[in-house]
């Protein structure tokens, strides 16, 4: 199912808009939506960079020679990319 949604744009946006989905041989709404897409995935890296930030050296405990909080730290650099 599609939803259309209007948008206003100042004139030198929906040219370059225009300019854009014309060279690219899409359509403008491809062209929206892949920005959309570019914009959502690079705000969820960065809140997994974020979040990892928040819980590398939180960590901590051993059992035997294993090291939990290096053990874990690996598996979340590993996980989001830290």
């Amino acid at each position: 199912m599609t939803i259309r949604k209007n948008f206003n744009f100042k004139e030198e946006e929906a040219k370059r808009l225009e300019s854009m989905a014309r060279s690219e041989g899409k359509t403008q709404t491809e062209v929206v939506l892949e920005a959309l897409e570019h914009y959502y995935e690079a705000k969820r890296a960065r809140e997994r960079r974020e979040a990892f930030a928040a819980l590398k050296g939180s960590l901590s405990g051993k059992i035997g020679d294993l090291d939990l909080k290096k053990e874990r730290e690996k598996v979340l650099a590993e996980r989001y990319g830290g």
